[in-house]
């Protein structure tokens, strides 16, 4: 197939264009600086800077395409600047305007197949049960506009058109500045994660969420969580990391921390058990890591060194 991927210089995009091309595919890629071209050249793409807030240009770049995957964000720049809710206008208007201009240019120029990334861990609170594709979503003020980047993908199905949302599960990896910078914190005796002990974060690595997206350009229209399949309790989570880094078990915070935290505490306090089961049934995916018991073994070590780039913050 003829693939236009925006997010290719973030952590999935990256991974996910080599795949790609070793299974045939024509890839067009996002980028937007000398430095990214060449990477993305090096495995084996072609490149474009089209805006996804120019309509006109975007239409003229989807003709011929077979498929749209969209992986567009803005992360903040580190851990810390996550608790700030300006940090995320750009991600927001990526996800309300920049999708809906990609569908609608999509549509226009004949696409037949539409992937829009989305945010798993925006599901409600809800204990050891197990969260299918059937729960509605419950997102904090700095990801509703998640909920508009998904409505855009579903808008784009109809007849011969399938549009697929895939809500990826917590991220690690290890050229992950955030998770950098967790480690730090984690070798210092502390976990920055709020929320109860027992309560359930499910993960996704890297490079499952990038075979993911391979596997999506033969999946059904709908929406599809990816998750590993065995979620952890915050307390396993941490213990699982000290134990690949070779040090003590962190403290975990107080529950009543989880306020200073604002929306996005709240949020990671959350018991969330997601089910990657629709995923599993739909297609020949399957998790190489089941729990992040096995992937922190090669995430953790190599990210401690990791201090981040400009370039790897915005994935448009």
């Amino acid at each position: 197939m003829k693939v236009f991927l925006t997010g290719a210089s973030g952590v999935v995009g990256r991974r996910a264009i080599p795949l790609l091309v070793r299974k045939g595919h024509s890839v067009m890629a996002v980028v937007h600086t000398a430095k990214k071209r060449e990477a993305v050249e090096g495995q084996g793409a072609k490149v474009t800077d089209v805006s996804l807030f120019d309509m006109p240009a975007l239409q003229r770049a989807l003709e011929g395409y077979d498929v749209v995957v969209n992986l567009a964000t803005h992360m903040p720049a580190s851990a810390a600047h996550v608790l700030l809710r300006g940090a995320w206008t750009e991600n927001d208007r990526i996800r309300r305007e920049g999708s809906r201009n990609l569908v609608g240019a999509a549509i226009s120029a004949g696409v037949q197949r539409f992937v829009q990334e989305s945010f798993a861990p925006a599901y409600p609170d809800r204990g050891s049960a197990w969260i299918d594709e059937s729960v509605p979503l419950a997102p904090v003020a700095y990801n509703r506009t998640l909920v508009d980047a998904e409505r855009s993908a579903e808008q784009f199905s109809g007849g011969a058109r399938r549009g697929i949302v895939l809500r990826f599960a917590a991220f690690y990896g290890a050229d992950s500045r955030m998770h950098a910078d967790m480690i730090r914190l984690v070798r210092r005796g502390f976990a920055p994660m709020p929320g109860p002990a027992g309560a359930f974060i499910s993960s996704v690595s890297h490079a499952d969420a990038a075979s993911a997206v391979v596997a999506a350009l033969e999946l059904p229209a709908g929406v599809y969580n990816v998750s590993d399949d065995e979620p952890v309790t915050h307390r396993a989570y941490f213990d699982a990391l000290a134990a690949a880094l070779g040090v003590r078990s962190p403290r975990l915070p107080p529950v009543w921390a989880t306020f200073l935290f604002g929306a996005i505490g709240k949020l990671a306090a959350r018991s969330l058990r997601i089910s990657n089961r629709r995923l599993r049934e739909s297609s020949n995916w399957t998790p190489r890591y089941p729990s992040v018991r096995e992937g922190w073994e090669d995430a953790a070590k190599p990210a401690e060194g990791y201090r981040g780039t400009p370039s790897l913050r915005h994935t448009g």
